[in-house]
């Protein structure tokens, strides 16, 4: 039984499309608690950063896992930090690590991007939501220190 399955459910153990209602149910599973948006986007908040969970493409194939680290920097300091995000994402395959403006302050990102167009199998897909999850938050820790 995979970390994110129900007691008593039964995972998907070949290949099926990834939906945001399987990946709201596996994250649910693990009894965190998380929203939907208004475009049906799923949503969470782990360690204060919010994180989504966008499927994208033109058969919403790719599952993209996108957090948003919760302290801020300022928009004067943007380019200050752009140095440490060039030299994070040099040294390590993912997450991939970025900056944008957002309103008066600098937004800084963590994204895990997966092409399932032959579909994934339930603890696959725990895999992949658990490693952009922890993933960005490690990096993000790394950010604060």
């Amino acid at each position: 039984m995979g970390f994110f399955t129900k007691p008593g459910a039964e995972p998907v153990r070949t290949n099926a499309p990834v939906t945001r209602e399987r990946i709201k149910a596996l994250l649910e599973a693990a009894e965190w608690r998380v929203g939907t948006d208004d475009d049906g986007d799923v949503y969470g908040i782990w360690d204060s950063h919010l994180f989504y969970f966008f499927l994208m493409g033109q058969q919403d194939e790719i599952l993209q896992i996108r957090g948003r680290y919760a302290g801020t920097v300022p928009l004067s300091e943007q380019t200050a930090v752009l140095p440490f995000l060039d030299e994070f994402n040099r040294d390590r395959i993912w997450p991939k690590v970025y900056s944008r403006p957002d309103d008066s302050e600098t937004g800084i990102y963590s994204e895990v991007s997966t092409d399932l167009e032959h579909g994934v199998a339930d603890d696959q897909l725990d895999q992949l939501l658990k490693c952009g999850i922890f993933t960005g938050i490690q990096f993000f820790d790394h950010l604060s220190e």
